[in-house]
């Protein structure tokens, strides 16, 4: 039996994302800041990649974007990533955050809230 609650609509998560450059990661990171889709970005280079495309072994390097937002605010982020994204099918991973200061986690809020 699994006793955890349901996530809350305002719920922190944190959204990984990879981009093939960082001219991209920065434009795509930019827009989610300051369309309230996210509170921060954070952007490390040299990430190395390794996956399969198109049936073939691909060895990339990427920019790993890190954004912290709430849940209610994903699908929208999603969205708006999907739009910007040079990539057909962009990484787009929501996990959930556990524990951390409350105080962090009120200014998420309200930097994504849209009201």
């Amino acid at each position: 039996m699994d006793l955890t609650p349901p996530p809350l609509p305002r719920q922190v998560i944190v959204v990984l994302m990879t981009f093939s450059s960082s001219a991209e990661a920065g434009k795509v990171a930019t827009a989610l800041v300051e369309e309230r889709l996210a509170a921060c970005v954070n952007l490390v280079p040299g990430v190395r990649s390794l996956f399969v495309w198109d049936n073939a072994l691909e060895d990339a390097q990427e920019v790993l974007a890190v954004a912290k937002t709430t849940l209610d605010r994903f699908d929208a982020l999603v969205s708006r990533v999907k739009a910007l994204h040079s990539y057909s099918v962009p990484e787009v991973i929501g996990l959930p955050v556990l524990v951390g200061s409350e105080d962090y986690f009120n200014w998420v809020r309200g930097c994504v809230s849209d009201t």
